[in-house]
Formats: C-alpha cells, sequence, structure tokens
C-alpha cells in the first residue's frame, strides 16, 4: 500500500473533487460511516466503557469525528463530543456536522479550558474511549498551549485513544511531536497511511495503522515511491522446488566474517542463509578463528578461511566466481584487513554482495564512492541507524528526524540497495522505490538478530541472482525478481521474530529462535518451506 506525503494527499483530494466531482462532504461521510464501523468492530464488541468521548478541533478532521459519532450514536452509544473552539473559528463543513451530530442524539459540550475536560475525567472516574478529532494533516508544530495541556489530560485519562488521520501534535511528513502528542491505541488514517505515522516520534505515538476507505478514486491512490512492505507481490518469487533439481540449482552463498569470540555472529548468518532455502553455503573466517569456527558450525554449512597473504589472496579472489552472493561483516572486526577484504570482494565478484555489520564500518563514503558507484554487481547494505549515520557522515537526530529521506540521497549517492535496520525498517532501492516494514518487536532487539537477516538476504540474493555476464543490463523482470528478494527476506525475518515472540515471549526469544521459525514464516506467507 502506498504511503504518502501531506502534499501527495491533497493532490489526491484536489483532483478529486476538481475531476471525479467528490466533494469534502462524501469524504466526512465515508469517514464516518467506515470509521464507526472499525471502532464498533475493534473495541466496542470487546470492551464496555462508560462513554465514548469525540475531541473536537476546528477543521475538516473535527468533521469526521462528529460523523463517525452520530454513527455510533445511531447504533445505540453513548456518545459525548468536546468541542473545543468556537463557532467563528469552525470549517461549514465542521458546523454541519456538528447539528447532524445534536440531532443524532451525541451530547454537544463547549469547552474553552483544558480545567473543564479535567473535571469532566477526574470527577465522573469512568472507562473512555476517547476519539481524536482535533487537528489532522495540515497540523504545523508547535502546539499551543491550550492543545498542549489538553493532549496531557486526554493522554492521563482515557482507556483508549483512536486518532482520525494522525494523532494530534504529529506532523504529518516528519512524525515530529515537540514534545507533547496523543498517545493513540489506533490510528485510522484517511484514504492513505502518511509518511508520519511511521518516521521520528509519530512511529511511537501512532499505535497500529489502520486505513480507511474514504472513496477516493483508487486510480489516484495508486503510484508513488513510498509503500508500505506486504507480503502480496514478493512471495511468488519464493519459487516451488523442482524434485528433480540438485544444490546447485539454489545458489551459493559465501558468507565472509567472525573474529575471536565473534564466530557466533557469522554462523547464524550461514545457517540462516541455509534456512531460507540455499543449496549451498560456506562460511569464513580468519584463519586463527577456523578452531573456534569449527567448533561452532553444523554439517550442511561449508568453511573455509579468509586469506590475508597476497598469493593467498589473489587465489582466492580468482575462485570467487563459483559463488552467487556473498555476505561480509558479521563479526568481522574493525581492522585494516577486514577493509582489505572487503574492497577485495567488492573489487572481484560482479554478484551481489550484502556489506552488514563491520564491513559497513571499514568502509569510507569519500573513498569508496566511485567503487560503489560503478561495480558490475549489486551492492546492498544493511546498517542499524548508527551505521548509517556513521557512513553517511551525519548524526543519529538528522537521520531519524528523516529517515526516508535520507535513505533516498545515500541510495542515489552510492547506487546500491539500503536497509535501514530498526524498529521500523525503510528498504531503499535505486529505482527510487521505499518500502516501509513497520512490525515493532522488542524481542528482536538482541544480538545476532541482524547477522540473521544479513544471511536470509544473502540466502534469497544468491537464488535470484541475476547472470553475471548480463549485468549491464540488469533491469526489468530481472531486477524487479531479486529486488523482490530482499523484501521477502526482510518480510519473512519480521514474521519468523513474530512467530519467535508468539511461542517463546519477547524477553525469552533469542535470534536464533527467528532461524528456528523461519518454517513458519514461509508458511504463512504460502511460500514453500
Amino acid at each position: 500500500m502506498r504511503v504518502v506525503t501531506s502534499s501527495e494527499m491533497k493532490e489526491i483530494e484536489k483532483r478529486s473533487f476538481e475531476e471525479f466531482g467528490f466533494s469534502e462532504a462524501m469524504v466526512i461521510e465515508n469517514v464516518g460511516l467506515r470509521g464507526a464501523d472499525y471502532i464498533s468492530g475493534q473495541f466496542l464488541e470487546e470492551d464496555s466503557f462508560s462513554e465514548i468521548v469525540v475531541m473536537v478541533g476546528r477543521g475538516n478532521n473535527g468533521a469526521d469525528g462528529l460523523a463517525i459519532a452520530r454513527h455510533l450514536a445511531n447504533r445505540g452509544g453513548e456518545v459525548r463530543a468536546f468541542c473545543m473552539f468556537d463557532e467563528s473559528e469552525c470549517s461549514q463543513e465542521l458546523l454541519v456536522q456538528k447539528k447532524l451530530a445534536f440531532e443524532f442524539g451525541v451530547k454537544i459540550n463547549e469547552i474553552r479550558d483544558v480545567e473543564s475536560l479535567q473535571d469532566y475525567f477526574t470527577q465522573s472516574g469512568g472507562h473512555y474511549l476517547v476519539i481524536d478529532a482535533i487537528l489532522g494533516m495540515g497540523f504545523r508544530l508547535p502546539l499551543s498551549n491550550y492543545l498542549f495541556d489538553a493532549v496531557g489530560t486526554i493522554n492521563e485519562h482515557a482507556a483508549v485513544v483512536v486518532a482520525i488521520d494522525l494523532p494530534t501534535g504529529v506532523t504529518a511528513d516528519h512524525g515530529e511531536t515537540g514534545g507533547a502528542a496523543i498517545e493513540a491505541t489506533m490510528t485510522l488514517a484517511i484514504g492513505l497511511p502518511k509518511t508520519g505515522h511511521y518516521v521520528d516520534d509519530g512511529a511511537q505515538h501512532s499505535g497500529m495503522v489502520a486505513v480507511l476507505d474514504a472513496g477516493f478514486p483508487v486510480q489516484l491512490l495508486e503510484g508513488g515511491d513510498t509503500a508500505l512492505l506486504t507480503h502480496e507481490g514478493i512471495t511468488n518469487i519464493y519459487r516451488p522446488r523442482n524434485k528433480f533439481a540438485h544444490k546447485n540449482t539454489f545458489g551459493h552463498c559465501l558468507v565472509v566474517g567472525g573474529s575471536q569470540g565473534l564466530t557466533g555472529a557469522l554462523m547464524m548468518a550461514s545457517q540462516s542463509a541455509l534456512k531460507v532455502g540455499t543449496g549451498l553455503v560456506t562460511a569464513s573466517t580468519w584463519e586463527e578463528n577456523y578452531a573456534e569456527l569449527a567448533s561452532r558450525s553444523i554439517p550442511e554449512i561449508m568453511t573455509g578461511t579468509v586469506p590475508t597473504e597476497p598469493v593467498d589472496v589473489k587465489e582466492t579472489i580468482r575462485a570467487l566466481g563459483r559463488y552467487d552472493a556473498i555476505v561480509v561483516g558479521p563479526g568481522m572486526s574493525r581492522t585494516d584487513r577486514t577493509r582489505n577484504a572487503v574492497i577485495d570482494v567488492l573489487d572481484n565478484f560482479y554478484g551481489p554482495v550484502i556489506i552488514d555489520a563491520d564491513a559497513i564500518r571499514a568502509l569510507s563514503l569519500e573513498k569508496d564512492l566511485e567503487l560503489l558507484r560503478t561495480r558490475r554487481g549489486q551492492t546492498i547494505f544493511t546498517p542499524h541507524i548508527g551505521e548509517f549515520a556513521a557512513f553517511a557522515g551525519l548524526s543519529t537526530a538528522e537521520v531519524l528526524k528523516d529517515p526516508i529521506g535520507k535513505l533516498k540521497e545515500m541510495v542515489d549517492k552510492t547506487n546500491s540497495c539500503i536497509i535501514l535496520k530498526g524498529a521500523c525498517t525503510y528498504l531503499g532501492f535505486p529505482t527510487g522505490e521505499v518500502f516501509i516494514n513497520y512490525y515493532p518487536n522488542d524481542g528482536m532487539a538482541s544480538g545476532g538478530s541482524g547477522d540473521v537477516l544479513a544471511g536470509m538476504i544473502g540466502g534469497l540474493a544468491a537464488q535470484n541472482a541475476p547472470d553475471p555476464s548480463k549485468s549491464g543490463i540488469f533491469q526489468g523482470a530481472e531486477q524487479g525478481k531479486f529486488f523482490q528478494s530482499i523484501c521477502l527476506a526482510v518480510a519473512a525475518h519480521t514474521l519468523a521474530g513474530k512467530f519467535a515472540a508468539d511461542k517463546l515471549g519477547e524477553r525469552s526469544m533469542t535470534a536464533t529462535s527467528i532461524i528456528d521459525h523461519l518454517p513458519d514464516a514461509f508458511r504463512e506467507m504460502g511460500g514453500h518451506e
């Protein structure tokens, strides 16, 4: 599903009105009906509330809230609306909805100070579902003192908060809050989700995001370069197993990494590469760590050493063509020899290279930009926020403020794919497309989760690697299939983490739990184990 900025959504609305004869009143009625349906099904069937409280601003977001209030009252709900501004400040559509809501039995209260709202909640002491319809997509920082205090009161007393389009206090494009915003249980995005739902503080304040069909023409909702990562359209590349195939049919992935005490990272990446269906996996580490690696390895994974002597390096470089994809970096250590090994791989291997962990730190944007831009094969970076910021020469705060914008800039600059990892993960591709993978799971905030993802990307890249002889015309269906394999790795990693958390609990799951639950993830996605 497409994710839009405020300007993109406004253009959709403008064209709907001008080209299709749609109207603001029709949008509000659709939001009212479908919003009431969603709230009823999601909350009212499972819980009982003293009252449903609708906080109404001065614009059409407030009109949406009153339309929802009317439909809920018409179904027998106890609904009260607090209108926070004088009618002289309110939009015409809001005034229409206010009159309708009153006629349908919504209790209308006029408030102009937060003390009145505070008194209502404290004196009644009830169990409340609050609908936040104060501010919508047009909000700009900062909040007024009045709304700042109102937001605090709502957050303190509401049992459930449903925000309409965006939580009050969250900006639509960058998810900024300025220190205060509604803490929504759920946000009902109108028409399409906004980038502010998934970046900066907006991701923490929006809660679960659901999309309300407001009736906009479907052809106007399509397109764009930013979308949510969903299972649809990517599992088809996880091809059925041919009963007569052999191991070479499904690719050979080399995983390079490990150092003293850190060969576990290398092994987790190698095992996850194997568990996504790769035909052959080889794990390679520094010679002095080989015994440690061998003691941790499993029989299905081949092992080797990373050469440091010039003669051995040349021989190994000549043999790189036997692999279909290479993962480099897990547990590798931050040393000069790590940098040398990473540069050798990038410069001499013409297939996909996944740059993870210490390999990212080993590279320099200034020194290595030309190599990255011109290498024949695809390069995939898998940094977390800190690694990305350091590589890009930015502060962490700068990245968090505009992760999608900074991601696009770096993808364009390096001609690479970048998977920017976090509670919300952003996938950027040289085509200009960005996918958002938003499934927070604190059980995955554990050492090794990133190594598992790097291995999965490497394994699926090996199975869908382009023909090196055609790397100069890597485009169209072949390119799309390869990029989908990266999306599939991220989606399967997330889903396996969910299964692990459901079975073991967030506290008890580990990175290897993600690997153990990959069969469940692929089964759920309709793939093949």
